[in-house]
């Protein structure tokens, strides 16, 4: 690595508190000095030593690492899988960590506020297309034909209601991954955290599933973070994370191809 490169990990691009208060007015998800330490005294370890993301509604942005970085230390803590150590997390509107926990359900944040897409699918076997879509917000009281209904517009949207009576065996790859999407956004959550969404798809349906991410966030506001080792869709962020050593570095990215 030549010394310019070099220069360019061992410094936190600076965020203000200008940008930062204007972005928390406006939603999204925003983390100010996360740390996380697992053990104590001698065998502790600093997973998270000095994270610190601002990721608007509508934006797409990219986290990576290498193995060992922290990556999935910091995903769990986003999705309130496990507490962080220190630090603050605002999502959308609401201040959900200030060194603990400042919110009462984290079981409901995650459900109504955090949606998830993974590197597998993971859609329910014995219901069909429009049920495992459907099936978060009848968990979360809604009506079950305002839950179909509401399932039914996602899938319009990421055009695969053609298929809203098949069953995941019956799909291809790339409409499980769409379904996947639509389910993930099914709450109209602040924040979508996509962990290797693109890790078993081809070049084209890798960047299929990237752009309509980019549409998704754009028409709901939502905020997004795509963790990823794909070098076939980092060239598509504007902006990219990379987290070394438990710290976070912010870059520019080429935003190729979704203006």
């Amino acid at each position: 690595m030549d010394s310019d490169s070099g220069d360019k990990w061992s410094r936190k691009a600076p965020i203000t508190d200008q940008r930062m208060d204007l972005k928390q007015s406006l939603g999204g998800i925003h983390i100010e000095g996360l740390k996380k330490r697992y053990g104590q005294g001698d065998t502790a370890v600093d997973a998270l030593k000095d994270v610190h993301m601002s990721v608007g509604p509508g934006e797409v942005v990219g986290l990576v690492g290498p193995s060992g970085s922290g990556k999935s230390t910091l995903l769990k803590c986003l999705g309130a899988i496990i507490e962080p150590s220190a630090g603050r997390m605002t999502l959308g509107r609401d201040l959900i960590y200030d060194g603990g926990w400042r919110i009462s359900d984290l079981r409901a944040l995650r459900r109504d506020k955090i949606g998830f897409v993974f590197q597998a699918p993971y859609l329910i076997p014995f219901l069909d297309v429009t049920d495992n879509v459907a099936l978060l917000p009848m968990l979360a009281g809604k009506p079950n034909s305002a839950a179909r209904e509401q399932a039914m517009a996602l899938l319009q949207a990421l055009d695969v209601a053609h298929r809203a009576k098949a069953m995941p065996s019956q799909l291809s790859g790339g409409e499980q991954q769409r379904v996947a999407i639509a389910r993930g956004l099914v709450n109209r959550p602040p924040v979508i955290l996509a962990d290797e969404p693109t890790a078993p798809l081809d070049s084209e349906r890798a960047l299929a599933v990237i752009r309509i991410l980019n549409q998704m966030a754009r028409q709901f506001d939502t905020a997004i973070i795509v963790v990823t080792h794909d070098e076939k869709i980092i060239p598509t962020f504007k902006r990219i994370y990379h987290i070394r050593d438990g710290v976070t570095y912010e870059e520019a990215g080429e935003g190729r191809g979704f203006d």
